[in-house]
């Protein structure tokens, strides 16, 4: 009898100690959600982190942005390209966001653009655009009997665009701003503004 309580308090104790091994190792992965070379876009928990593979296993981070528990970056990509003699990364990536009421509904997808210097290990810039569809009933009498739904779509911020030379071209439908880099500074700088192009 004592054996065999001795074997089930054995037993107990090392199914206790596996599932907390499970546990640890589940709270430390990370789940990659974009890569380029030795260079990858990672979540660890509810960070979102850029992680730079040295020579050897040696690795470096900069932190892109904290996260609601409930939220992960989507479609997320990894640019790299050289301006001034440097090489920058640019991270993109989307968050999606829903309001909604009896008679409103607004969808809204941003898309965060962050440039990183992965030798100084800095960001050197972030943008924000926001796409937002907006649909909602309109009543056409005051008993509220007969509606219509109308739908638009609201535009914030601007499109983050790097173009052959290196430089940043910040983009929406009425303005174009250019940025150049400034490597002593390790920012983007406003070269000049004018009308959008139209295509």
């Amino acid at each position: 009898m004592k054996k065999t309580i001795l074997l089930l308090v054995m037993a107990f104790c090392c199914t206790a100690l596996f599932s907390q091994t499970n546990k640890a190792k589940k709270s430390t992965a990370s789940s990659i959600l974009a890569k380029s070379e030795n260079v990858s876009a990672e979540m660890i928990k509810n960070k979102f982190y850029l992680f730079i593979t040295n020579k050897g296993a040696k690795k470096d981070t900069i932190l892109l942005k904290s996260f609601e528990v409930d939220k992960l970056p989507l479609e997320c990509k990894i640019e790299p390209f050289t301006t001034k003699g440097t090489p920058l990364h640019k991270i993109t990536w989307q968050e999606k966001k829903t309001a909604q009421s009896k008679l409103k509904t607004e969808a809204a997808v941003t898309t965060i653009s962050v440039i990183c210097d992965i030798v100084s290990k800095t960001k050197v810039l972030t943008n924000e655009q926001t796409t937002t569809k907006i649909t909602e009933i309109h009543f056409l009498d005051d008993k509220q009997t007969v509606s219509e739904t109308i739908d638009r779509i609201r535009n914030e911020g601007f499109e983050c665009i790097v173009n052959k030379a290196g430089d940043v071209v910040l983009k929406n439908k009425g303005k174009e701003n250019k940025m150049i880099y400034v490597p002593a500074d390790k920012k983007f700088v406003f070269a000049s503004a004018g009308p959008s192009k139209k295509k």
